[in-house]
């Protein structure tokens, strides 16, 4: 099971954060930070999965930004990897070649997109056609107003 997913710049301030398991507010924070800084301070050399705590991180870096996935024990960690590039994909046919700021200025997209990709924690769509109807659907009304 996907616990969080995070989008984090080189810098370390996140840029996204959706959690999938019940995770205090106050302790967010720490629990970001912590995981951002094990994975950023890691050579691009060494594995993408890393084990912490009771679960493990994938991460992968596209250009300036890290996307970490916090995952249960059982679950896979290759398609986890999968999953993260398939959804940068899914971001770039949307936005052209996205950006840090595109994240930081349509969040609200970013996270239709994530929600049509996972649900409770599991991923329910890979198409990237079928995850982006929505939201070209909700552009198309847009447009019409």
């Amino acid at each position: 099971m996907i616990k969080f997913l995070l989008m984090v710049n080189k810098q370390g301030q996140t840029r996204l954060s959706k959690y999938y398991e019940k995770v205090d507010i106050g302790k967010r924070p720490a629990l970001e930070a912590d995981v951002v800084k094990g994975c950023l301070s890691r050579k691009k050399e060494q594995c993408s999965f890393v084990e912490y705590k009771d679960f493990k991180l994938v991460y992968r870096q596209y250009a300036a930004l890290f996307i970490v996935v916090g995952i249960s024990d059982t679950e896979n960690e290759l398609s986890i990897y999968e999953l993260v590039h398939n959804f940068v994909e899914v971001l770039d046919k949307y936005f052209g070649h996205v950006s840090e700021l595109d994240i930081m200025f349509n969040l609200d997209k970013v996270h239709i997109i994530l929600d049509e990709m996972i649900q409770n924690g599991h991923i329910v769509e890979t198409n990237r056609n079928r995850i982006l109807a929505p939201l070209l659907a909700l552009d198309k009304m847009a447009e019409a107003h």
